[in-house]
């Protein structure tokens, strides 16, 4: 499957934003955001953060399988994602989505396998904010995870769960990067 980039899905958020009829302004104050912000969003010229996706979904009522991929999810009983594959998202430079079950329709949590991107120490967190929680394990080596003002190192092995209501972002460390299994709920 190709690989989608954030322009495809600033455009989608464009043309959704225009079906269910409601002008920037309108969609961004039920979005909790600045209007500015959010059509910064649809221009694709910025990073989209997954949190104002999950807002959109929720607030538009649409699958992130829709905003992602632009087509409605189709497996009711079951969903098999075989290795390698599944819809790759790059919609920032610090981290690779693979979003694992992108056609089971009507899913209750959104597993993804992303990949964050070694960074300095001096480097910001991109964070991100959402209703929900998450979960993570770490499939591969190591990355820091600040929520709030906490920042905890999470090594191969370890799991961590979280209400995503709080501001939270993720930096690879060790020099190289840190593949993560995480499930949105």
């Amino acid at each position: 499957m190709a690989t989608i980039h954030n322009l495809e899905i600033a455009e989608r958020m464009r043309a959704i934003r225009e079906l269910s009829d409601y002008t920037v302004e309108e969609l961004a104050k039920r979005m909790n955001m600045s209007a500015e912000e959010y059509a910064s969003y649809e221009t694709g010229t910025v990073d989209i953060p997954i949190s104002a996706l999950y807002d959109m979904s929720n607030t538009l009522n649409v699958s992130i399988t829709e905003l992602l991929t632009g087509e409605q999810a189709k497996m009711h009983v079951f969903s098999v994602t075989r290795a390698g594959k599944g819809v790759a998202v790059e919609r920032s430079s610090a981290y690779k989505y693979r979003d694992l079950a992108h056609n089971f329709a009507d899913r209750r949590v959104s597993p993804f396998l992303v990949t964050i991107a070694p960074s300095g120490d001096e480097e910001p967190y991109h964070l991100n904010v959402h209703t929900g929680h998450e979960y993570h394990y770490c499939l591969e080596g190591a990355f820091k995870i600040k929520i709030d003002n906490t920042v905890l190192e999470i090594h191969e092995g370890d799991s961590l769960y979280f209400d995503s209501g709080h501001p939270h972002g993720m930096k690879a460390i060790g020099g190289k990067p840190a593949n993560v299994l995480v499930v949105v709920i």
